[in-house]
């Protein structure tokens, strides 16, 4: 039961977060930026409240997702105040969602993430305005999941030995946030719009799974991540939508698990405050890029990220001969 109530509270308040949070709220205001700001602002002090707050992170889980809750009840129609205060609750509840990770499995973190990828594609073209109930229901399942967490630590999925920097995570988010919300808008390739939904939910599957059983070097792995998000783009531009819609997906999951294996060592203050960057700062810029059209100018940072990615490899291979 335990684990069964982990899996669903990561999957549904992942899905909140896509569903309201990233796209319901921004698309029903009709992405104006200065209405929207409420939210991003209660989500860095939600952030940082996580840790400070001092009680135990089952009760915290449990208060936020509450307030989480009574906002939904007033979605889509959310004022400032309420946006601010729904802010606060999704901002705290990402670095404690975050280390519950630590009790996780990686195949009670596959099954999350594929059950959040699957609904999540499946409910994306719902209208935002219609979507109060789903913020209910969902925000019901991971409150009553959320009293069955297990306290035991798993070692499991903290036992990945890579890490990555602060920086390229924030990048890899950066990217994806363009594209997404670029995508969201582009009524000519619209992959969520356009009959691909099978194949965005197959390849967000397979990249779950690959990000699990591939095996390679850490400057291997940010390149392969960059290079298909290079080939993200390019399709994006190009307009073909099926190949974009196989090759995105599953960039996507990938990266994402790369990250989660990352972070989830880190402990709950340092968590609040990479969410700062990457929940928000990151994701923040990708919209801010999307709306002002300059997606276009994107692949500049690929050009000069696979560079540095290449010079940093040849000058390790000097550094170890023997590998050559």
């Amino acid at each position: 039961m335990q684990k069964l109530a982990l899996v669903f509270f990561i999957a549904f308040e992942l899905c909140y977060y896509l569903l309201i949070a990233q796209t319901g709220i921004v698309e029903h205001l009709a992405s104006n930026i200065f209405v929207i700001a409420p939210l991003p602002i209660g989500g860095v002090i939600g952030s940082i409240l996580s840790f400070y707050i001092k009680t135990s992170n089952k009760n915290k889980i449990f208060s936020f997702l509450l307030i989480q809750l009574a906002v939904s009840f007033f979605y889509p129609n959310l004022n400032a105040l309420l946006l601010f205060i729904l802010g606060i609750s999704v901002g705290a509840l990402a670095p404690l969602l975050i280390n519950e990770l630590k009790k996780a499995s990686n195949i009670q973190l596959g099954f999350a993430l594929c059950i959040s990828y699957a609904l999540g594609t499946f409910l994306f073209t719902y209208e935002a305005s219609k979507r109060g109930s789903i913020a209910i229901i969902f925000t019901i399942i991971a409150l009553l999941s959320s009293l069955f967490l297990n306290q035991k630590e798993n070692k499991d999925l903290t036992s990945n030995n890579y890490s990555y920097s602060l920086f390229v995570m924030v990048l890899w988010i950066f990217l994806d946030s363009t594209l997404f919300e670029t995508l969201s808008r582009d009524l000519s390739t619209s992959i969520w719009r356009d009959g691909f939904t099978l194949e965005i939910i197959v390849f967000h599957l397979i990249g779950v799974v690959s990000a699990f059983y591939i095996k390679i070097e850490k400057t291997q792995k940010e390149l392969l991540i960059l290079t298909l998000f290079a080939l993200s783009y390019l399709l994006y531009f190009l307009h073909e939508a099926f190949i974009l819609s196989l090759v995105y997906p599953f960039v996507i999951s990938f990266y994402n698990v790369v990250i989660l294996q990352t972070i989830v060592k880190k402990e709950l203050k340092v968590l609040g405050i990479y969410m700062v960057f990457i929940g928000w700062a990151a994701s923040g810029a990708g919209l801010f890029v999307a709306l002002e059209n300059l997606t276009y100018f994107v692949p500049v940072i690929f050009l000069v990220c696979i560079i540095k990615i290449l010079a940093t490899q040849q000058s390790q291979k000097k550094e170890l001969p023997w590998l050559n």
